[in-house]
């Protein structure tokens, strides 16, 4: 019976707890102004991937990079040759003679300095890539914000706009696991920032472009009487 009587009050009171929690959290949610009401959510959709893919600058800043490393991997190979033709000098030569010493020393200083270039070759494009890809990501973010301040989005989510693979199982499975299950494709801004992005930069990179303010919806039409932030 004293068990009874202790559940019970145990019950009783954790319902006057939970009254009083429940009255601190409606108070504590109450809008602070109500002349100022909270936007209802407007949630956009984003294919970083595909913007990163069809986005000029990205393209001329990798290409640039890949001119680089090509240029970095003749240097190399030049490297690499003039330590065959050490080598192969050496074996025409008497051990232990002085040029033989000499020409064994120059192929330890060439293949140390190979080594140390090719290493330091490595770090830097790779430090170069980075910030590339970091450029393009914060150019894009912003022009996210821009898209979704001006007509009024309140969350912007990453996914994958592409179709389903069905001819390949795992990449279908794959597919499959993608958070975002259904959107309308008004919902998809992928397009519409894209454009911005390469409507701003090719003119500065010398290529004429039209109208340079994003469009909204995936085919670029922009809500009647409005226009795209600057």
């Amino acid at each position: 019976m004293k068990r009874a009587i202790s559940w019970a009050s145990a019950v009783v009171l954790l319902a006057g707890v939970l009254t009083l929690s429940n009255n601190a959290w409606s108070q504590n949610n109450e809008a602070p102004d109500k002349d100022k009401p909270s936007l209802p959510h407007k949630v956009g959709l984003i294919d970083m991937a595909h913007v990163f893919k069809n986005y000029k600058k990205f393209e001329v800043l990798r290409e640039d990079l890949k001119l680089e490393i090509s240029d970095s991997e003749q240097k190399a190979k030049d490297m690499q040759g003039a330590l065959v033709e050490l080598q192969n000098k050496m074996k025409g030569l008497m051990e232990g003679s002085k040029e033989y010493t000499k020409t064994e020393q120059d192929i330890v200083k060439l293949a140390a300095e190979f080594e140390s270039f090719r290493r330091s070759a490595s770090r830097e494009f790779l430090k170069k890539e980075s910030q590339i890809y970091l450029m393009v990501y914060n150019e894009t973010s912003d022009a996210v914000k821009k898209y979704a301040d001006f007509y009024k989005y309140t969350l912007v989510i990453r996914f994958n706009r592409e179709d389903l693979d069905t001819e390949n199982p795992q990449t279908l499975l794959q597919g499959m696991n993608r958070q975002v299950v259904y959107h309308r494709g008004e919902d998809d801004i992928t397009l519409s920032v894209l454009k911005y992005l390469n409507n701003k930069y090719l003119p500065a990179a010398g290529v004429p472009s039209g109208d340079q303010r994003p469009k909204t919806g995936p085919q670029g039409a922009r809500p009647n009487g409005t226009s795209g932030p600057k």
